[in-house]
């Protein structure tokens, strides 16, 4: 599809064509590949909030849209119109990929059955063949006996299963999977009189397949427990918009857009949502990483399933169940088989490859000796089961085991090319640094003013300002003790800085730019600002009426760990780390050489990142990106692995990135890849020992060394020690450095 890159990953952009106050013309190339999807792209675009009407031309690549002004804007519309349209062009790539597949072996889904079920039918199995061993009863003589016999009848009902999606295959597209093989087997068992055999079967074939229900299970489990808002809670809704409207309790399952929610202290936010009044620190840690409360009032955003330290705050509901951020989140994570793996979709198909092998086998050897067991052991003993069972089911724990960790992956192809990455590529702020600039350093003109001085003179012209640089002044001056002197209204200059009156005189407060066109000199601190400037400090530069009076040199730190978990990547294999800043040379120069990088690039805008990255990938490497999910999105996307680290915007991060690791510890970083090494060990230990038993066992089943009911053992055993050994890796320790298995 042309809306698509290298990774099949949609890279759009829509744009105006036209636009005037109440209606808008957005275009966007994917939208003619989408005519399939129009109804419900439409159906989408009209539950947009204040759209009145709208006209979709999938011919023309655009959506005309009618909104009320006054319930939204249209850089609103148009960030919601390009997000719809990505995800349907995911489900469109979904759709093609599935009608590719269609001639591919259909195997069945494990997940329809359940967990209970198996193993009801795996100890059903287990019963028929313990009695059959005790009454010891005869085999009957006649094939109507053996069919209808207690074993032999219970035994083709308890394979009932198997013998519809086995038979489903063949008449699909003629081509058998395990279950036609398994199938075969218990009928063949059961017609020779051999019923026992085929209980055998039934018994080990579900307790594996049991084992690898259980796995994917708990990993779906592990993730919900993480982010999940349960429908069945209750939230307060507002009976109207007037302000002093009535509340009512009502479940989150009812909750409909647009709808205005009450959420006090201690409550789960339970849709996505802003916030029209009132105010609250919110705990958003599940989701986006942050170790520290943020506060969100009027016009702040805020997301399902974070929570209420303190504060009452009114919400106009945005996103409700599937649409939340954390839902999507979700489904991704679960929508993770069909993002297999390459070595994943190579044992699908070296499994299935097989399936006929093993039926060419029982007639060959049938043929050649005319013994019915050792024809029934090329039909029992088959790879397909082994290598098909211990690679979803290895996977899926290593899934489960990052998620309890705080690490969302969205499929097992992210673990795999996570083991055969060889370049690294990093943000600065928020990725390597923490994202809270601190103040390091003051200097002063001259004795005449103090260190105080210069703090305090600042912090009374960045009182108001939002800016991180002004909150890391205010916030060392409230370390330090001191007070904010009187000052009078606060100027702001964009892009320069700020001035205000203290006791009479201007207090200037800024970038040397901003000082040097306000006619004050900068020279006389000419040295001291060189020297921060080499230690890799942001500078500000503080005026008193027309004399310069101090330096203040900020700095965001480098996260901790950060060096620890980048020295044992080295060890994973990552030869070349790299460094993509939008910062200036000098500050991406001292970053690169603190953490003893290959390189950086530095004043870099998104796009930029993005080129890099492709740059990289044309001389043959394989690149992971690790970005905070926002300005990083393209770099994340073009990426082989795109690796969300740090706090992020949700929607961003966790849409753009393969692996979001939602925390503050550095550690995590090289705990993923340790975690991937760790997986794809055991699933080439899985193929090792699957193979090697399965060979061995249609070796010997073959000259009839084997009994059938032995080969049964024998086969099944070997698919649960891989599924065991799978099961291995919710034991990992993503905390300690990498160890190879």
């Amino acid at each position: 599809m042309v809306f698509t890159n290298n990774r099949k990953r949609p890279l759009l952009k829509c744009g105006f064509a036209h636009r005037m106050r109440g209606r808008v013309r957005i275009t966007c190339r994917a939208v003619r590949y989408l005519r399939q999807e129009q109804d419900d792209l439409e159906a989408h675009f009209s539950e947009l909030r204040g759209v009145l009407s709208l006209r979709m031309n999938c011919a023309a690549s655009s959506v005309i849209l009618q909104y009320d002004p006054g319930r939204t804007n249209d850089e609103e519309l148009l960030e919601s119109v390009e997000h719809i349209i990505g995800m349907h062009s995911l489900n469109a790539l979904q759709k093609e990929r599935e009608e590719r597949n269609m001639l591919a072996v259909q195997e069945r889904d494990l997940h329809e059955e359940g967990l209970s079920t198996m193993l009801l039918r795996s100890i059903s199995a287990g019963g028929l063949l313990l009695t059959s061993w005790i009454t010891r009863a005869a085999v009957p003589a006649t094939l109507t006996g053996r069919i209808f016999g207690f074993t032999g009848f219970g035994a083709l009902m308890l394979a009932a299963p198997l013998f519809r999606s086995g038979l489903g295959a063949l008449r699909k597209n003629l081509l058998p999977n395990a279950d036609t093989l398994s199938a075969m087997a218990v009928l063949s068992s059961v017609l020779a009189g051999k019923s026992a055999s085929a209980l055998t079967v039934l018994l080990l074939h579900d307790a594996a397949e049991a084992m690898t229900v259980y796995t994917m299970d708990r990993t779906r489990n592990a993730i919900r427990d993480m982010l999940s808002v349960d429908n069945r809670e209750e939230v307060w809704r507002l009976k109207s918009d007037e302000p002093d409207s009535p509340l009512e309790r009502i479940c989150v399952s009812e909750l409909k857009r647009d709808d205005l929610i009450v959420i006090h202290t201690g409550e789960k936010i339970c849709a996505d949502g802003t916030v029209v009044s009132g105010r609250a620190t919110i705990n958003q840690a599940p989701i986006t990483g942050e170790f520290e409360s943020v506060l969100r009032e009027k016009g702040g955003k805020i997301f399902a399933g974070t929570v209420i330290v303190e504060g009452t705050i009114t919400v106009r509901v945005e996103s409700v169940g599937d649409q939340t951020a954390v839902s999507r989140i979700i489904h991704m994570v679960e929508d993770a088989e069909g993002k297999k793996a390459a070595i994943q979709t190579y044992a699908d198909r070296f499994s299935s490859a097989l399936v006929p092998v093993n039926i060419l086998l029982a007639g060959v050897v049938y043929l050649a000796t005319r013994d019915i067991g050792r024809a029934l052991n090329m039909l029992i003993i088959d790879y397909s089961c082994g290598i098909r069972l211990s690679t979803a089911a290895a996977l899926s724990a290593a899934i489960s085991t990052a998620a309890r960790e705080g690490v969302l992956i969205k499929g097992g192809g992210s673990i795999e090319a996570l083991t055969e990455a060889d370049t690294l590529i990093l943000d600065k702020t928020g990725t390597l640094t923490e994202g809270k600039p601190r103040v390091e350093s003051v200097m002063t003109i001259s004795e005449r003013y103090s260190r105080m001085d210069v703090i305090q003179l600042a912090a009374a012209a960045e009182e108001t300002s939002k800016h991180p640089m002004a909150a890391a002044i205010l916030a060392h001056l409230q370390r330090s003790g001191g007070s904010i002197p009187l000052h009078t209204e606060i100027q702001t200059i964009v892009g320069r800085g700020v001035y205000t009156d203290v006791d009479g005189h201007c207090i200037r407060v800024g970038s040397k730019r901003f000082l040097n066109e306000c006619g004050i000199h900068t020279h006389p601190m000419r040295d001291q600002a060189s020297k921060l400037f080499a230690n890799g400090e942001s500078v500000i530069f503080v005026a008193r009426d027309d004399e310069i009076i101090g330096l203040i040199g900020i700095r965001d730190p480098l996260r901790e760990n950060m060096k620890k978990a980048l020295n044992r990547l080295r060890l994973t294999g990552v030869d070349d780390i790299v460094l993509l800043t939008g910062d200036l040379e000098q500050q991406a120069d001292v970053v690169a050489r603190r953490l003893g990088l290959d390189g950086f690039e530095s004043e870099l805008l998104p796009e930029d990142k993005a080129r890099a990255v492709l740059r990289l990938q044309s001389r043959g490497s394989k690149v992971v990106m690790v970005g905070d999910g926002i300005n990083d999105a393209p770099g994340l996307a073009y990426a082989d692995v795109g690796v969300a680290l740090g706090k992020t915007r949700t929607d961003v991060a966790m849409e753009a990135a393969d692996i979001t690791i939602a925390g503050d510890n550095a550690l995590m970083l090289s705990g993923v890849y340790g975690l991937a090494h760790h997986t794809m060990d055991v699933i080439k230990q899985n193929f090792f020992v699957s193979i090697g038993i399965n060979t061995v066992g249609l070796l010997f089943g073959g000259l009839g060394i084997l009994p059938v009911i032995a080969g049964a053992v024998m086969h099944n055993a070997s698919t649960i020690l891989v599924v065991g050994n799978s099961l291995r890796i919710f034991f990992y320790d993503m905390h300690e450095p990498m160890k190879h298995t």
